[in-house]
C-alpha cells in the first residue's frame, strides 16, 4: 500500500474517532442533571475545574513559549521541531481539555440516572469515559499524520511527543497535588474539627477535592495516557 494512502487512512480514521466523540457528547448534554442540589453541587465544581485549568493553562502557556524559543533556536531542524512541539502541545492540553469539560458535566447526570436505573447511570459515565479515549486516540491520529505527512523527519516527530509530555507533566502533577491538598484539608477541618461527614458537599474543601480528582485523574490522566499513545 502506498504511504500516501496509509495516511489518508490514518486521517480518516481520526477524523472518524473525533466525530464519534461529538456524538457521545451530545448524547450525554441531553440527558437531565437532576435536581437542583445536584446541578448546583455539580456547576460548583464545573466552574473551579475550569478556573484551575485557565490558571495552568496560563502557566502551560508561558512555559511553552520559552521552550519554543530554545527549540527554535538550537535544535535542528529548525524551527520545525519547535513548531512540532507546539502542535502536541496544542493537540495534548485539548484532548485534556474535553475529556474533563465533559467529565463535569456528566457526574450529576450519571448520579441521577443511577436513582432510576443502574444500567442507564452506567451508560451515561461509559460514554464520558469514551470522550476522553476516543479524544486521545483522534488527536494523536490527527497530529502524528498531519507531521508525517509534512515533515518525514523523525526528529520532528519527537518535538510533538515532547510537546504532549509537558502538558502531562502540568496537569498530571499540578492537578494531583491540589486534589492531595484538598483531601487533607477537608479531613482535617471537615471530619477531626467539625465532624461533617467525609464527602460532604457542605464541607468547601469537598468541593476543593473533586476539582482536583477532575483535573487531575481526568484531564491529567488524558493528557498522560495521549503522551503515551
Amino acid at each position: 500500500m502506498d504511504s500516501w494512502i496509509l495516511q489518508i487512512l490514518i486521517l480518516a480514521a481520526g477524523v472518524l474517532a473525533l466525530g464519534f466523540v461529538g456524538y457521545l457528547i451530545s448524547t450525554i448534554l441531553r440527558e437531565s442533571e437532576g435536581t437542583e442540589k445536584m446541578k448546583e453541587i455539580a456547576t460548583a465544581i464545573r466552574q473551579g475545574a475550569m478556573a484551575f485549568l485557565r490558571r495552568e493553562f496560563t502557566t502551560l502557556g508561558i512555559f511553552t513559549v520559552v521552550i519554543f524559543i530554545v527549540l527554535a533556536i538550537f535544535i535542528e531542524p529548525r524551527p520545525l521541531v519547535a513548531i512540532a512541539y507546539v502542535l502536541g502541545t496544542l493537540t495534548s492540553a485539548l484532548a485534556g481539555f474535553l475529556g474533563m469539560s465533559i467529565g463535569t458535566r456528566a457526574n450529576a447526570r450519571t448520579a441521577n440516572a443511577a436513582i432510576s436505573s443502574w444500567a442507564r447511570g452506567l451508560k451515561i459515565a461509559f460514554s464520558a469515559g469514551a470522550v476522553m479515549g476516543f479524544c486521545v486516540v483522534g488527536l494523536g491520529l490527527l497530529g502524528l499524520a498531519i507531521i508525517a505527512f509534512i515533515w518525514e523527519d523523525p526528529h520532528v516527530w519527537l518535538g510533538f511527543a515532547f510537546g504532549a509530555s509537558s502538558v502531562a507533566l502540568f496537569l498530571r502533577v499540578g492537578g494531583g497535588i491540589f486534589t492531595k491538598s484538598a483531601d487533607v484539608g477537608a479531613d482535617l477541618v471537615g471530619k477531626v474539627e467539625k465532624g461533617i461527614p467525609e464527602d460532604d458537599p457542605r464541607n468547601p474543601a469537598v468541593i476543593a477535592d473533586n476539582v482536583g480528582d477532575n483535573v487531575g485523574d481526568i484531564a491529567g490522566m488524558g493528557s498522560d495516557l495521549y503522551e503515551s499513545y
